[in-house]
């Protein structure tokens, strides 16, 4: 016989209890235990006053002292434990299953069952942290193996702690910027907590600069530009964002309006489009109707201004919509568009969102609508055939081997003026600011000045001048010639600073890389004895890095107050090879192989590189390792010129023919062949 916590009295089922004066006992059953309750005075001494004593203000609220808030008398209760800390949100809540359960097997117990198991629920929720250490561990060394794997299976769900809700926004934002993209979708999945902490802007726009126009060092991704939009407008609201400044304090750069009141709708594209009737907050939840009241409670101008305000798709959207794009390229996702129209082969092209412009052997130039495939005009007034054209929004300048430069107006067909100069027809050219270049079959490069109408020529080459490129920043000036070499060109001194050798057939394009392209190695391709020379003369082999020259080389530029070329250019020869050259040291870095036939055109950006050959293909090559991609056919001639964009890509061939393919569409095939002719339907 025992007496326990409670006062109750409890005889054990192996006990013997005499029953009369003969000594006979009683067998009591072995699965029965009597219970003596404890009298309410018998509890209330030993329960109520430990209750009072570690919860005062539920149980003793008449009664509460004064304590005194040191450091030293904190409520020992909740010093570690977050799940009894009322002020926190990670709080969990009843799971209510498991209280349903516990209710129903409760009901079936007698009164004074209940009243002695409430006793332990009330001591243990009562007692501090070290209390309840003591209890558990009490409890745990009587527990058989039964109960013991019974809390082993329910601790393991119970211990689970939703820490991003716990913690601060802005360390919530430094943990999910370190996902990749996959797994920020499946967080988005968790709760709406964390679907809302998922597709905020400070995340996506964290994920966008990773990617988008650059390859991703951790992952290898890269996503198409597209366009330049709200990037630097907003990025300082969303680095206060993303460090907790102004969380919790409104502002209007950050949200229209205070939190209290609601903003308007949020187009789902750049557009302002005001909503009638129904407004939304920056996570598309619908909201009651902004009205007069609103804007008489604060101010009624920066209601009106702020109303009016662009509103921006969501960086999660932009971001979507260039993985799309960046998966089509990838697995050979696209539609074909097929322009015919030139009666000779097609020698140049460019393209940009809206129109198409070909030039061509037949002496012709013609502008298309890309969307339609129509060819909208014919600009004539060559006399021999077209090498290369160049346009902007502006003007359109064309290069003929009738030794003449024409400058177009292409809205118009109108031929504004003509320039001559040249000895031999004009190959190519090219035109950045007010600076342009002509290569021509006379071995010289002419350089064309609109703004001082200077004129002057770069003399160097021993054969044709090919393809030119200018960096009008630099004031520095690029040319391919059939020589088999590519020379640097300074404009300021008009002469040739750096000479690249390497390839072994005549080189017909260099293709200057955008600055923000990162290499991956540095290393020179030592199977060759590719080289550069300097305007002293000496010659810089790959084997024997070029300390002196390149500190010589920026050294020139910087006295001058001049920024340096583009540290990475492209060549493409007739020998069957491509080559990535670090225009800085003269180091010819990578050779592309692939080719069965010479290369004729080539393009490039920050995440690949298209060229088109005599063998009647076109290659898609990733510029860092060097490993072609995909290979495209269809021309049933020599690809002569080749166009690039984020989401086309476009190629002219010596057939007569124009095929341009988008990868930006919902409904592409993987190798799609286009569709011909006129007709909406080809690009949605």
């Amino acid at each position: 016989m025992s007496v326990d916590a409670f006062g109750d009295v409890r005889i054990s089922d192996t006990q013997r209890v005499p029953t009369n004066n003969f000594g006979k006992e009683a067998d009591v059953s072995q699965d029965v235990t009597i219970m003596i309750s404890s009298t309410s005075k018998l509890a209330g001494q030993n329960v109520a006053p430990f209750l009072a004593e570690h919860i005062p203000n539920q149980y003793a609220p008449l009664g509460v002292l004064e304590r005194p808030t040191s450091s030293a008398n904190k409520d020992p209760n909740s010093k570690y434990c977050y799940r009894h800390r009322p002020d926190l949100k990670c709080r969990r809540q009843a799971n209510e299953p498991s209280m349903d359960q516990l209710q129903h097997e409760l009901e079936t117990l007698s009164q004074s069952d209940k009243q002695g198991i409430a006793h332990v629920w009330s001591l243990f929720s009562a007692a501090p942290s070290k209390h309840r250490q003591l209890m558990l561990q009490g409890i745990l060394t009587q527990c058989c193996f039964p109960q013991l794997s019974y809390l082993s299976a329910h601790v393991k769900d119970l211990i689970r702690i939703d820490f991003l809700t716990a913690l601060p926004p802005e360390l919530a934002f430094r943990i999910l910027c370190c996902l990749d993209t996959t797994s920020l979708c499946k967080a988005a999945q968790v709760s709406q907590r964390w679907r809302t902490l998922a597709d905020d802007d400070v995340v996506w726009h964290k994920m966008c600069e990773q990617h988008i126009d650059t390859k991703c060092t951790k992952c290898g991704w890269g996503l198409p530009l597209l366009e330049r939009k709200r990037l630097r407008a907003c990025k300082r609201q969303i680095q206060l964002r993303a460090t907790g400044k102004g969380l919790n304090v409104w502002s209007p750069d950050i949200t229209p309006f205070p939190e209290a009141r609601s903003p308007p709708k949020v187009s789902p594209e750049n557009a302002v489009v005001p909503s009638q009737g129904s407004s939304a907050n920056k996570h598309g939840a619908y909201s009651k109707p902004f009205t007069t009241e609103d804007a008489i409670q604060g101010n009624a101008a920066d209601v009106e201004e702020s109303y009016f305000r662009p509103r921006f798709r969501p960086w999660k959207d932009v971001y979507k919509d260039r993985f799309k794009i960046s998966t089509n390229w990838k697995y050979g996702r696209y539609s074909e568009r097929l322009f015919k129209g030139h009666s000779n082969g097609v020698m140049c092209l460019q393209f940009d969102d809206s129109i198409l412009a070909t030039g061509s052997y037949d002496a012709t130039i013609k502008i298309w609508d890309i969307e339609t495939g129509i060819e909208i005009r014919t600009l004539q007034g060559h006399t021999s055939g077209i090498r290369c054209l160049q346009f902007d929004n502006t003007k359109l300048i064309s290069g003929s081997i009738d030794k003449s430069l024409k400058v177009w107006n292409w809205r118009t067909g109108q031929c504004i003026s003509t320039y001559t100069g040249h000895s031999g027809g004009v190959i190519n050219l090219h035109f950045d600011s007010t600076i342009v270049a002509s290569g021509s079959m006379d071995k010289t490069v002419k350089v064309w000045n609109f703004e001082d109408k200077s004129i002057f020529v770069l003399r160097g080459h021993d054969d044709w001048v090919n393809s030119v490129r200018v960096d009008a920043a630099s004031r520095t000036v690029v040319s391919a010639s059939d020589d088999c070499s590519v020379r640097l060109w300074d404009l300021d001194s008009k002469t040739s600073i750096k000479k690249f050798e390497g390839h072994v057939g005549p080189v017909q394009q260099v293709v200057l890389l955008p600055r923000e392209f990162d290499s991956d190695d540095e290393s020179a391709d030592s199977s060759d004895d590719s080289s550069s020379s300097s305007s002293n003369g000496g010659r810089d082999r790959t084997n024997s890095p070029p300390i002196v020259a390149v500190s010589s080389f920026v050294r020139d530029f910087t006295t001058t107050k001049r920024p340096l070329p583009p540290r990475y250019m492209l060549t493409g020869a007739l020998d069957s090879t491509i080559r990535l050259w670090n225009v800085h040291t003269g180091k010819c870095l990578r050779t592309f192989f692939g080719h069965v036939e010479g290369v004729w055109a080539l393009a490039a950006d920050t995440l690949r590189v298209v060229s088109g050959a005599e063998d009647r293909t076109v290659k898609i090559w990733d510029p860092r390792s060097g490993k072609c991609e995909r290979t495209v056919t269809g021309h049933a001639g020599p690809v002569t010129c080749i166009g690039l964009s984020d989401s086309r890509m476009c190629s002219g061939s010596e057939d007569g023919e124009v095929r341009m393919y988008s990868f930006k569409h919902e409904n592409e095939q993987v190798g799609g062949r286009g569709v011909e002719g006129d007709g909406e339907d080809a690009f949605p």
